[in-house]
């Protein structure tokens, strides 16, 4: 046989392949009759979790296996976007930007098919985030809590910085907190890891002074004198060193974490969604404490995130099943058994705050910051790719390429562009 013969008959054999593993990957009928269920994450860490919690589901209902399949958060909202617009999306998938699909129809309406029951369990701020003109869009999975500091205990040590002095500190016209920072960039290669990362640090520091993202008929509002303040403060700590250059936070959005972790980092400002890792990775003594206030108070936003039934499931009963199952309060605990994030089923909530106890970590500044004033988390129909074009002209101002003003300006012409 010639080489080049053997060559097609490869590339032929190799298409094949490629073929019958696709159409076994997306099939939805097990070989014993069985329907399957494929379900969509982003996250690989809990994958864990929603297995054991489908293992149970499936023990429950022999007639059903549900798949899990993880895409990475870098490509998750493009490959959605593209396999919901193909008809070849999973039955049900994580989302925290759900709009589009809800006005296009793609979602099933998880308030009429669970019924108020299920509804009525949940956090209060993940059913009205998940909620749209009138109708719920997602079944909420976990909520984030509210933005808090991760303090380096042996850092502050060295700076002789007390825990407690992190409980009271105050930015803007009255600014106890950059004088802090000062202390720590003594001892340590940075101090806080101020930078564009918009939902642990813009959107709370625009709500600490007193502006907002969106107003309320959804038009962006970050381009006004709070927002100068805010952005101002932010982009003045990167250029006075007391945080990462923003070429290094720009290139990895892990960088900040990682520095932290590897205890060049005294101060870092994030969520719960990291918590899990600090208590596991770090090798030095750490807590949290609260935010720094700004001159509107201490303002945080929380997130949640959702479960959404694709509404083109060529089994709409089986995913209903599995998704009632995953929204209840025994399907829901899953998520909290090893404290990897706060179920949103409220009366689940308190087997995460009982974990970090039994842990020795006290998680009360994610959840007492949630009791002042809280800034919106940002939405609405288009908003992934305003909130693209958004960020990309942050990152010229953090990198002090654009004067903050002029940023602003810009960034909000280009983010009501992209969304028209």
């Amino acid at each position: 046989m010639k080489t080049s013969t053997r060559a097609v008959l490869g590339i032929a054999l190799a298409a094949v392949l490629l073929v019958a593993a696709a159409l076994w990957l997306g099939r939805t009928e097990s070989g014993d009759g069985t329907t399957v269920v494929r379900l969509r994450l982003w996250d690989e860490s809990f994958v864990p979790a929603y297995r054991s919690a489908l293992d149970a589901f499936e023990q429950a209902n022999p007639d059903v296996r549900v798949r899990i399949t993880v895409v990475p958060w870098a490509n998750y909202q493009q490959k959605l976007r593209l396999d919901v617009a193909g008809g070849t999306a999973d039955d049900l998938f994580w989302t925290n930007l759900y709009e589009d699909y809800a006005d296009a129809g793609r979602l099933v309406d998880v308030g009429r098919a669970l019924g108020p029951d299920a509804v009525a369990a949940w956090d209060p701020s993940a059913v009205a985030q998940y909620t749209r003109h009138g109708s719920l869009w997602a079944a909420p999975q976990f909520v984030d809590g509210g933005t808090a500091v991760y303090y380096n205990r042996d850092l502050l040590a060295a700076a002789g910085v007390s825990p407690a002095e992190l409980a009271d500190l105050h930015w803007g016209p009255v600014d106890t907190f950059r004088p802090v920072l000062r202390r720590l960039a003594a001892v340590a290669p940075w101090a806080y890891n101020a930078g564009n990362d918009f939902q642990s640090l813009e959107l709370p520091y625009l709500g600490s002074a007193g502006g907002r993202f969106q107003d309320g008929s959804g038009d962006f509002s970050f381009a006004d004198p709070a927002g100068v303040t805010a952005f101002g403060y932010l982009v003045g700590l990167v250029t006075d060193r007391l945080a990462p250059a923003a070429a290094d936070t720009a290139a990895n959005s892990d960088f900040a974490k990682n520095t932290f972790l590897q205890g060049k980092l005294a101060l870092f400002q994030s969520g719960t969604f990291d918590l899990a890792q600090i208590a596991k990775q770090a090798r030095f003594h750490w807590g949290v404490a609260t935010i720094p206030a700004g001159p509107a108070g201490r303002v945080s936003t929380n997130n949640a995130i959702g479960m959404a039934a694709n509404a083109a499931s060529p089994h709409p009963d089986a995913t209903r099943r599995v998704l009632a199952w995953l929204g209840s309060a025994a399907g829901n605990r899953y998520l909290a058994a090893d404290g990897a994030t706060i179920p949103a089923v409220v009366a689940d909530q308190l087997m995460y705050r009982d974990y970090w106890a039994r842990a020795g970590v006290d998680v009360a500044p994610f959840f007492d910051v949630l009791n002042g004033p809280r800034t919106g988390s940002g939405g609405g129909p288009g908003f992934p790719a305003a909130l693209q074009a958004i960020t990309a002209v942050f990152a010229e101002m953090f990198a002090g390429r654009i004067p903050v003003p002029e940023a602003l300006s810009r960034a909000q012409a280009a983010g009501s562009a992209a969304r028209s």
